[in-house]
């Protein structure tokens, strides 16, 4: 039997051209491990197939999930059924990266984003739900008129999923510390205006950073935070913040280095982990095979890393890199004219 078992889901539209590519390079790495591979999107029976990747999830050890736009499921198993509450979306430029800054050289940082609260528990609805409740305006200093036609959304910040990103931030750092890195952690959200959820994650962030006298520790309101990744992103490190604000940011982010397509992410829990490109399915151009496989193969290279295989984890990332610094095998994405599966060729080719 192998030693470890992942889980693999292709993904919908364009995502499976993406996740072969990186497959084939998974294969010639020749680990020891056992991939569970379940259908594209487009083949899913939705229950029957939904509750065999569930059960092929608790019995692996991580997943690397393909982009879905609803055909694929068990998304939310993986991030609320396995309680991955750390998304962790690296930005770090390579050389023969198509990024839009002038130099982009040494940008290398990492935002944590809290996984499982925040606005992404649905807690919206019409307006005249809340009239039982009588809301009071802070700000307005009078009761919220809920019988005029309106909608409701409410964000939830809590004690335990704020420590436990925290301090998920925190390890992070000292463990880049001590390979050359920082030592920072940056905290970020709107303090300012909402000032009981936002200065609840700040202030508690800040509590768990005071435990770690290694590091520097700062916090930034987070519209000055979206000026500093395009004008100061050298000097970041691990940045920790909301779930909503590390959704729009880590996008962001990407697009200064050199866009969605090289953005790879992790998700963490404390028994389990998946793992997944940024970037969408990129309807538009499936069966093109000119997917940038780049942000799927670097999430597999984070996933190899999490199951022990350091080894490997640095040969798929250095091959990666040399494909790049080459640039003769680049997607359109990135200014080439080369196929997916000519990239996927290259980078074994550099392993």
């Amino acid at each position: 039997m192998a030693s470890k078992k992942v889980v693999v889901l292709p993904g919908d539209d364009a995502a499976p051209e993406s996740m072969a590519a990186t497959m084939d390079v998974l294969r010639a790495l020749k680990l020891d491990i056992e991939y569970i591979e379940f259908p594209t999107g487009e083949h899913w029976i939705r229950k029957e197939t939904e509750a065999k990747a569930r059960e092929a999830i608790d019995h692996s050890d991580s997943t690397l999930f393909g982009s879905t736009s609803g055909k694929t499921t068990s998304i939310t198993y993986l991030r609320w059924g396995k309680q991955t509450f750390a998304n962790v979306r690296p930005c770090r430029y390579l050389k023969g990266f198509r990024s839009p800054l002038k130099n982009p050289d040494g940008i290398d940082y990492v935002i944590v984003r809290e996984n499982l609260e925040d606005a992404y528990l649905g807690l919206e609805g019409p307006l005249e739900q809340l009239k039982p409740v009588q809301p009071f305006s802070r700000i307005l200093r009078a009761p919220i008129d809920t019988s005029a036609p309106g909608r409701y959304s409410i964000k939830v910040i809590t004690e335990k999923n704020t420590r436990q990103v925290a301090k998920f931030a925190c390890e992070l750092a000292m463990k880049r510390k001590h390979a050359g890195g920082k030592g920072k952690v940056t905290c970020t959200s709107k303090y300012n205006m909402l000032r009981e959820a936002d200065e609840y994650f700040r202030g508690i962030c800040e509590e768990v950073a005071k435990g770690y006298p290694e590091l520097r520790y700062e916090n930034f309101i987070v519209d000055d935070f979206a000026r500093r990744i395009v004008q100061s992103p050298h000097d970041l490190d691990v940045v920790v913040m909301p779930n909503l604000y590390g959704d729009i940011l880590s996008d962001a982010a990407a697009g200064t280095i050199g866009g969605l397509g090289v953005a790879p992410s992790g998700c963490y829990g404390a028994n389990y982990a998946y793992f997944e490109s940024v970037h969408g399915t990129a309807p538009d151009i499936m069966g093109q095979h000119i997917i940038n496989p780049t942000a799927t193969m670097l999430s597999a290279a984070l996933m190899l890393e999490y199951l022990g295989f350091a080894d490997a984890s640095k040969r798929f990332d250095n091959a990666v890199k040399k494909v790049y610094a080459e640039g003769k095998a680049l997607t359109p994405d990135q200014g080439g004219n080369s196929k997916t599966e000519d990239f996927a060729r290259a980078v074994i080719a550099n392993l």
